[in-house]
């Protein structure tokens, strides 16, 4: 049960923080409408470090993210009995996430009246600067492999500053790698909002593009598995 309630909460709070700066970004009269890309990376970092001290702090590994609990599982890193409170907790606290900064910008949703002025799945959920699903597919592979790799030779990263180089991690991979879809890297982080988004009455919202949400999921997990395939052949 404490995993379960450490990546809800850890992962509310990463959503909360995440998609709020992409409300920010994106709507109209917030006061960071059209900051750059180093903003949007920056938020991010710090959106994960802060989540993983606080699914730290209750009880759970701090993965907030599907493709590291089934990658670390699929290779003896993780406990296969843990995966479904994990998974449970990480896609609940980001759909909760995401109602949360629809609820915290609902008149700067009212004030943005269409996708063209804002309004769009990409406060919450991630879409391709070009969309071709293969190499969109291949980048999102590649980022969680970066990313998930580095982890797994960090440790226990809930511990002490480890957070922080988390949040470093997830900077430099937005700035390094993310620019082609936004770098998921997260199927929760993607699917829980997206959904959020589909589902909850937001004013003025545009499509939420479910045609494009399986790159998201597909490409983080397969990135999250090699990464962790690797390690154990390297370390077993």
């Amino acid at each position: 049960m404490d995993g379960f309630i450490g990546e809800f909460f850890g992962t509310m709070i990463l959503i909360m923080l995440g998609a709020g700066t992409g409300a920010g970004f994106n709507l109209n009269k917030a006061y960071a409408k059209g900051a750059n890309w180093t903003f949007v990376c920056l938020s991010w970092g710090m959106a994960v470090t802060m989540g993983v001290y606080v699914a730290g702090s209750l009880g759970s590994m701090g993965h907030l993210n599907p493709a590291v609990t089934i990658g670390f599982a699929c290779f003896g890193f993780f406990p296969w009995s843990q995966v479904l409170p994990y998974l449970a907790g990480q896609f609940l606290g980001a759909f909760v996430g995401a109602a949360l900064v629809i609820i915290q910008f609902a008149p700067h949703f009212k004030a943005t009246p269409d996708e063209a002025s804002g309004n769009q799945v990409g406060i919450f959920a991630t879409r391709p600067a070009i969309k071709s699903p293969l190499f969109n597919f291949i980048s999102e592979l590649f980022a969680t492999f970066a990313f998930i790799f580095i982890l797994l030779n960090l440790g226990n990263f809930t511990l002490g500053l480890k957070p922080f180089i988390v949040g470093a991690l997830i900077f430099v991979v937005g700035t390094g790698l993310g620019t082609t879809t936004g770098f998921a890297i997260n199927p929760a982080r993607d699917w829980g909002p997206r959904l959020a988004y589909t589902l909850l009455p937001v004013p003025n919202k545009g499509n939420a593009y479910w045609n494009y949400a399986w790159v998201p999921m597909c490409g983080p997990l397969a990135g999250g598995i090699l990464a962790a395939a690797i390690q154990f052949a390297l370390k077993g």
